[in-house]
C-alpha cells in the first residue's frame, strides 16, 4: 500500500459535528418556504455537494422564484446553531499528530468559502492546512476538480494522496481523481453506503481514523521537477 504523505479531509461530518444541524436547517427552510420537508435520510444525503445539485435532490420542489427567500431561510438557521458546533473529539489531537510527523495537510469542502473561513477561524485550526478548497470557488464534489487544485498546491503525485471523508461523494471524488479513499461511517452518510464506492478502509471514530493514518503517512517532501 502507498505511504500518504497529503492528507485531504471533508469537513462537515468528518472534522466537524456538524450533520444533524444541517439536516435541521434545510428541513426548518423548507417549513418557511411552505415546502415539503425532507427527511433525515435525504437531507443528510446532499451534505458535500455544491448548492445547485444539494438543492435540487433535497428539495426539488423549491421554485427559482422561492430560491432566495428558501436561502435567507437556511442560512439564518444554521447560522443560528453554528456557534454550538465543534469539532468531534480528538480532531485537534490527531492533526497535530500528523503534522508533527511532517504529513501535509489539506480541506475539500462542500461548504463556501466564508463559510469555510468563519469555522476555522472559529475552531483555530486553520494553520494546519497547507491548502483548501470549497465548493463555490472550482469543481463540486464528486467533480476531482478540488483534488487536483490540491494536489498541484501542495505539489505531490496521486498515490501520495488520500481523501478522509464521511459521504460517498467524497470517495467517488477520490477514486474521480484517481486517488484513495478513506470512509468515516459517523457523518452524514451511512455504512452501507460508504462501503458501495471504492476505499481503503472504513472508520468508525476519530480515534481509529488517527490510528490507521499513523501507520500510512509520511513526511512530505516538494515533489522533485
Amino acid at each position: 500500500m502507498s505511504d500518504y504523505s497529503l492528507v485531504v479531509f471533508d469537513w462537515d461530518g468528518t472534522l466537524m459535528d456538524s450533520t444533524v444541524d444541517i439536516v435541521r436547517a434545510i428541513q426548518a427552510a423548507c417549513v418557511d418556504s411552505g415546502l415539503p420537508v425532507p427527511d433525515d435520510e435525504q437531507a443528510s444525503w446532499v451534505i458535500g455537494l455544491s448548492l445547485e445539485p444539494a438543492l435540487n435532490h433535497a428539495v426539488p420542489e423549491l421554485t427559482d422564484e422561492k430560491r432566495p427567500y428558501f436561502l435567507e431561510r437556511y442560512r439564518y438557521h444554521y447560522l443560528s446553531r453554528d456557534p454550538k458546533l465543534v469539532l468531534f473529539e480528538g480532531v485537534p489531537e490527531m492533526l497535530e499528530a500528523l503534522r508533527q510527523d511532517g504529513v501535509a495537510l489539506a480541506v475539500a469542502t462542500g461548504k463556501s468559502r466564508v463559510g469555510l473561513d468563519r469555522v476555522l477561524r472559529n475552531t483555530g485550526i486553520g494553520d494546519f492546512f497547507m491548502a483548501t478548497r470549497c465548493a463555490d470557488e472550482t469543481f463540486g464534489k464528486p467533480h476531482p476538480g478540488m483534488l487536483y487544485e490540491i494536489m498541484n498546491v501542495v505539489g505531490v503525485e496521486k498515490s501520495s494522496v488520500i481523501m478522509v471523508g464521511d459521504t460517498s461523494h467524497d470517495l467517488q471524488m477520490a477514486a474521480n481523481a484517481g486517488v484513495h479513499g478513506l470512509g468515516v461511517s459517523y457523518g452524514a452518510h451511512p455504512e452501507k453506503a460508504l462501503r458501495q464506492q471504492p476505499h481503503q478502509a472504513l472508520m468508525h471514530d476519530v480515534l481509529s481514523v488517527n490510528q490507521w493514518l499513523s501507520t500510512k503517512t509520511r513526511p512530505w517532501a516538494p515533489m522533485e521537477i
